[in-house]
């Protein structure tokens, strides 16, 4: 078994180097920019921006006068008049603020999340220009410094405790990094790993992890490193359909935020691994895998059939292996090679040779 020096040599970030060369000729040509004022769409899928509104997409009306809708109506305006005092007031209030306010007449927190999000497209506005913000629940480790809206400065650092991400990102400025590259890790027990194996100060990077589904601060996050930055942004999930479907998510976007597409979504993010390939490639054992549940089978099936697997060939092919095996692999499953196999084999390999797709 063959170890990568402790300290890389400067050979090490050629294939990163080229990379990124690459990235920042795209962002040159425009193909990486975000246009402004983009029309939001459902169902039709831009390769530079991700799954977006169509213009004549399918539309509801609340009416103040239906009984089946009156209720509707006025939770929609009972909110609207908080978030105009929030903005004349330029205070912020999170949804769980606005659902405690009055609990008993929202009902539950889904009813409030859904109004907000429907006020957010009807308007045509981010949920942050509203003054609302969401509970973060991601993490973020490695070189980077900035300044967040109050003034206070914030230096993350590779050590055991991480920072977690900012409630307001619109506010954060002053950012400085030397980062080579940013890492988004699905786990959190994975991210805390290689916070222990010290891997971001022996591979000079950015690491962020959402615990999972991404909450909208955490993609907002990697959106903004990649605008101020255009680092290459690099996905290390499991090598199962749930872990695919939160990398398409980051690179994408999802249905249900669709019409943010262009401020949430990173085209260019780069799937690390865990490749369904490398299982084969590395000879993980079969008592380390897992077998595809038939929900797994849905799952994959579905994603197989978006729009932008047709952008992805590299994808496809590693995703029709794993459903021809019929067996998925948890990142853990490295730990059968050493237990630092992650941190001091596999990534620093995957990162000095390329094997990214």
């Amino acid at each position: 078994m063959t170890f990568v020096p402790t300290g890389p040599e400067a050979s090490f970030f050629d294939a990163l180097d080229r990379h990124r060369a690459s990235l920042l000729a795209m962002v040159k040509q425009g193909a990486g920019k975000t246009p402004a004022g983009v029309t939001r769409v459902v169902s039709r899928f831009e390769d530079s921006i991700g799954l977006q509104m169509i213009p004549q997409c399918t539309t509801r009306k609340i009416k103040s006068d239906s009984p089946k809708s009156v209720k509707k109506f006025a939770l929609i305006l009972k909110i609207l008049s908080m978030i105009y005092k929030l903005v004349q007031s330029n205070t912020y209030a999170t949804k769980r603020d606005i659902y405690y306010t009055d609990s008993q007449l929202f009902g539950n927190q889904a009813a409030v999340d859904n109004i907000i999000d429907d006020i957010s497209c009807m308007l045509k506005v981010p949920r942050r220009s509203l003054h609302v913000l969401s509970t973060s629940k991601g993490l973020i480790a490695g070189n980077l410094r900035y300044m967040e809206e109050d003034g206070t400065r914030v230096q993350c650092t590779c050590s055991a405790t991480a920072t977690a991400v900012p409630s307001n990102i619109q506010g954060i400025r002053n950012l400085m990094t030397d980062a080579k590259f940013l890492l988004i890790v699905e786990k959190d027990a994975t991210f805390q790993r290689l916070l222990d194996d010290n891997f971001c100060s022996r591979s000079p990077c950015i690491m962020v992890t959402g615990k999972g589904i991404p909450d909208l601060n955490t993609r907002l996050l990697v959106k903004k490193l990649w605008d101020t930055f255009h680092l290459p942004v690099f996905t290390l999930v499991d090598a199962d359909p749930h872990g695919i479907e939160i990398m398409c998510i980051y690179k994408y976007g999802s249905m249900s935020m669709s019409f943010e597409a262009h401020s949430l979504t990173v085209p260019a993010i780069r799937w690390l691994g865990l490749l369904p390939s490398d299982i084969k490639r590395l000879n993980i054992p079969k008592d380390s895998l897992i077998p595809l549940t038939k929900h797994d089978q849905m799952k994959l099936d579905s994603i197989l059939r978006r729009p932008y697997i047709s952008c992805q060939p590299f994808w496809r092919k590693e995703m029709e292996m794993m459903a021809e095996s019929k067996m998925k692999a948890e990142i853990q499953a490295l730990t059968f090679l050493s237990s630092d196999y992650l941190s001091r084999v596999y990534l620093p390999n995957k990162l000095r040779f390329g094997g990214w797709t």
